[in-house]
């Protein structure tokens, strides 16, 4: 495969994931799928759709991103080892990476955008990133090159590369394995390493199953690179659901999104918020924004189109801090 070339690209197999769960076995947390029983989402929902929950905001560092970073830093060899990690992200991702580096005993310098959630920059200087901070995504993704480059640094990726998918993909793996049952899974979007690699083990394990991505209608990268036919960008990342607001998407995840996935639908910030107080009146469960898209998605763009289908929901984190938590509820 050459760079310019990324329809090459080969997906992952379902041996490939299976291998990738066994070297994340003891890192990670094999989250539950759990059927929604909830009577408001039931109102809201079409007649018929039946309605499970991956909850991969009780994953290590509160969010799917463990599974990624972990991979990634488990490959490195021991002259990157010595010379430790990099990572950038509005902070999930940050978290993660700081967790998997001190699980493996490397050093990490991670970039967090300076609007990250505290509870997020907390939890990475509590696993002993040394942290720098950027202005916004633009900046912060040009920082942290400029820190692999300069210091040796590997950078893991937030959402490209084998590795990230092969992560990624272990929760789709693990939600056909409780759930063979399922017609469709809807997967939040940021720059697509999530979908990705769900959507290849979904695709793997059972082609008749669908897959929608959900981005915010502020950072819909990946809905205007579906639409051009290549990865674009976005000028300005606008949104509540700041863990999904990368700035473009990317080759690889690109093609793997455009490979398996069905559509890809957008979300208003309004609608996140609603889908937050659903999640937390029904399920009791108190989610970030992006954590909350994957049902906003099923209960407005998605509703009539799923009807009577059993139906998987994503609930990909929840590292929010309270007051944040409160004021999105009320506002």
């Amino acid at each position: 495969m050459s760079a310019a070339d990324p329809t090459s690209f080969p997906s992952p197999t379902i041996e490939d994931i299976r291998a990738a769960a066994v070297l994340l076995r003891g890192g990670i947390v094999r989250t539950p799928t759990v059927e929604w029983v909830g009577s408001d989402v039931a109102g809201l929902v079409a007649p018929g759709t039946r309605v499970s929950a991956k909850l991969e905001l009780l994953q290590r560092t509160g969010s799917f991103k463990a599974r990624g970073a972990l991979l990634n830093v488990l490959s490195l060899d021991d002259s990157q080892r010595a010379r430790g990690i990099t990572a950038i992200s509005a902070g999930n991702h940050a978290v993660a990476a700081s967790y998997a580096a001190a699980q493996v005993g490397v050093s990490a310098k991670v970039v967090m955008i300076a609007t990250a959630n505290p509870r997020r920059v907390e939890l990475a200087r509590r696993y002993g990133a040394e942290i720098v901070f950027a202005e916004n995504a633009h900046v912060g993704f040009e920082l942290v090159e400029s820190i692999a480059r300069d210091e040796g640094r590997t950078l893991v990726h937030p959402f490209e590369g084998r590795n990230t998918f092969l992560g990624t993909a272990t929760i789709g793996m693990e939600l056909l394995d409780d759930e063979p049952s399922v017609d469709a899974v809807i997967v939040p979007i940021g720059g697509g390493g999530l979908c990705a690699g769900i959507a290849s083990a979904v695709k793997a394990m059972k082609p008749t199953c669908e897959v929608f991505g959900v981005e915010p209608v502020g950072a819909d990268s990946m809905s205007r690179s579906l639409a051009a036919g290549a990865p674009m960008g976005i000028e300005k990342v606008s949104t509540i659901a700041d863990s999904l607001g990368a700035p473009y998407a990317l080759p690889l995840g690109f093609e793997l999104c455009r490979r398996h996935v069905t559509e890809v639908v957008t979300v208003s910030d309004g609608a996140l918020r609603d889908a937050m107080r659903l999640t937390m009146l029904d399920a009791k469960l108190a989610v970030e924004p992006a954590g909350a898209a994957a049902l906003a998605a099923l209960v407005g763009p998605l509703r009539d189109r799923l009807e009577g289908k059993h139906v998987a929901l994503i609930v990909c984190g929840a590292n929010i801090d309270v007051a944040t938590y409160a004021s999105q509820l009320t506002a």
